[in-house]
């Protein structure tokens, strides 16, 4: 029983920064609207790279905050820093 606890769990680990890569690739055209196309790929691309993601997203939830931050709503310009 414990072995095949062991490998079950094993295996989820290995999967979990895939899964993380593929939830990235399903939302990327939500964020390019949300945020804008670049702003958007960038932060797409940072979520969808193994461990990089986990850790921005880490990050951002002890932050309370997204390092790329969205567009302000109506405005159609570049993002104000």
């Amino acid at each position: 029983m414990r072995y095949g606890q062991r490998r079950m769990t094993k295996k989820l680990f290995r999967a979990i920064p895939f899964l993380g890569a593929v939830a990235a690739v399903a939302t990327v055209a939500a964020v390019a609207r949300r945020k804008g196309l670049v702003r958007g790929t960038v932060d797409t691309a940072l979520d969808f790279t193994p461990f990089v993601g986990l850790v921005k997203n880490a990050l951002e939830v002890l932050r309370g905050r997204d390092f790329i931050p969205d567009r302000r709503p109506g405005h159609s310009g570049p993002p104000r820093a």
